[in-house]
């Protein structure tokens, strides 16, 4: 008893450092995209779009897949780690080169901008500077000691963001958000070094690779596919219909990103390590993965559904009129991430138990139905109207939509027989919530008599969403709500 006491107060611990983290997070990148939204041209942000496909690429390669394979294993020496720093540097710096030589290739792909030659070699020295800081990063979350990535992330924002909005204000462009994207990087690793208390051996044991190679091989093909089809839009969209447009999709994804990347990282990182410690004993793991969905249910659906809701308010009172062509692809993004939550969540519990190659099956079904909804959407991609420039990329996401929620099911049902549990209690564990966060975000999208206001509208539809979700799950009896809402008295009111 007293070590599982333990276990859930290390556990409550690292949600709440890592909610800090993102929602700190979430509030710094929000204002200072404002600021950028509002300061820099639009097809900048395209710019730095299409040099972000292949920033992605690179540092999943940078990565191996061995991160999590470094949380997975139970025991990790300082050898390990080593191992597995001085292959990250050595691939990220090999990588770097070659794309640095390769920027005019870049340039020429997206309708030969030629913009993007200097951004790129730039900007792409982002990678190899958060391929110092991962390993630290990692030894941090095994121990589920995340305070000190929430204040590296936290002061890297800060000093970032003030450097980016200084120089967006000078009429800089493009290069507001690549020197943002720098100064991030170097802040963060520079503090996790300063503070983390390790240092790397001068050696690498391949035997400690190849030990990892097998969780390491499989997250890594995961993730490969996933980053694929994360960024394969942006590509296809600024290959076939330009910059401008990319501009607004990469507007769309930016803001859905930061919420959905966000709960996704507060749940795995979270409880990843604690699942890891439970992979020997099946009653443990089978009653931790039902109360992980159901917290994660909680919190995901009236989050994302009440974001749907204040959508078209929320842009008008921080961009005005410039982004709204964004609107439609943001509620899009934001529908398609309530399926991407939960299948990494599913995921979460087939990595935990050591069976990562199924979930690269898992991913090859969802790539294989997003390959046939891009086949069949792209004579439309480069559609648009006088009314509406994106109307070829909603296409696109409705098809994206369709994959994901495929996707979802068949995770479930792996996820669900993997962990001792059916298909239907897995399901059962999140409808409840589905449905009084749809009642929710439904009478809060029917405050149409305060659309005079976007500021009016916005918090009237967030605190009355807000406001009948809970009541709804204080009537039907919600375990979970309640001990969220105990566990918080206990925090803060003494």
């Amino acid at each position: 008893m007293a070590q599982q006491a333990e276990m859930k107060r290390r556990v409550a611990g690292t949600v709440k450092w890592n909610a800090i983290d993102k929602l700190l997070s979430m509030a710094l990148y929000t204002v200072t995209g404002i600021v950028l939204a509002r300061e820099v041209p639009k097809d900048d942000f395209g710019l730095l779009g299409a040099v972000m496909v292949f920033a992605a690429f690179a540092a999943l390669f940078v990565d191996s897949g061995f991160s999590s394979a470094l949380i997975q294993k139970k025991r990790v020496s300082r050898l390990d780690y080593s191992s597995v720093f001085w292959l990250n540097m050595a691939v990220a710096t090999a990588i770097y080169i070659i794309l640095y030589f390769c920027a005019p290739l870049i340039a020429r792909i997206f309708q030969n901008d030629l913009r993007i030659i200097p951004v790129a070699r730039v900007a792409l020295l982002a990678f190899v500077i958060n391929a110092t800081a991962i390993v630290q990063t990692n030894r941090l979350m095994k121990r589920m000691q995340v305070k000190m990535i929430t204040v590296s992330n936290a002061l890297g924002l800060i000093i970032s963001s003030v450097a980016a909005i200084w120089m967006a204000v000078e009429g800089m462009g493009v290069w507001a958000l690549v020197w943002q994207t720098l100064i991030l990087s170097a802040v963060k690793s520079i503090i996790l070094w300063a503070t983390g208390h390790w240092t790397p051996l001068f050696r690498i044991s391949l035997r400690s690779l190849k030990g990892f190679f097998k969780v390491g091989s499989g997250m890594m093909g995961g993730a490969f596919l996933n980053i694929l089809f994360k960024n394969i839009y942006a590509f296809i969209i600024g290959m076939r219909a330009g910059v401008l447009p990319l501009s607004y999709y990469t507007q769309a994804d930016k803001w859905s990103n930061m919420g959905i990347s966000s709960l996704t990282a507060i749940f795995t990182q979270s409880f990843l390590p604690a699942l890891s410690q439970f992979q020997d004993d099946p009653r443990r793991f089978a009653a931790s993965t039902a109360k992980m969905n159901r917290f994660t249910s909680y919190l995901l659906f009236p989050c994302c559904g009440l974001a749907i809701t204040v959508t078209t308010a929320l842009f008008h009172l921080c961009f005005g009129s410039k982004w709204d062509a964004a609107i439609y692809l943001f509620q899009l993004l934001m529908l398609r991430g309530i399926f991407t939550v939960l299948s990494s969540l599913y995921n979460n519990y087939i990595l935990a138990l050591g069976r990562s190659r199924l979930i690269v099956v898992t991913e090859l079904l969802r790539d294989s139905a997003a390959l046939i909804a891009i086949a069949l959407t792209w004579p439309f991609i480069a559609l648009e109207t006088a009314e509406d420039p994106t109307l070829g990329i909603a296409i696109l996401l409705w098809g994206q939509i369709g994959a994901s929620v495929l996707t979802w099911g068949v995770t479930l049902v792996v996820a669900s027989r993997l962990s001792g549990r059916n298909a239907w209690q897995f399901a059962s564990d999140s409808l409840p919530y589905a449905a009084t966060a749809l009642i929710s975000v439904t009478l809060a999208s029917m405050l149409t008599w305060l659309t005079g206001s976007p500021l009016l509208l916005t918090v009237g539809q967030l605190l009355i969403g807000g406001a009948i979700y809970m009541g709804l799950n204080k009537i039907a009896g919600s375990r979970i709500q309640s001990e969220v809402i105990g566990h918080l008295r206990s925090r803060f009111i003494r």
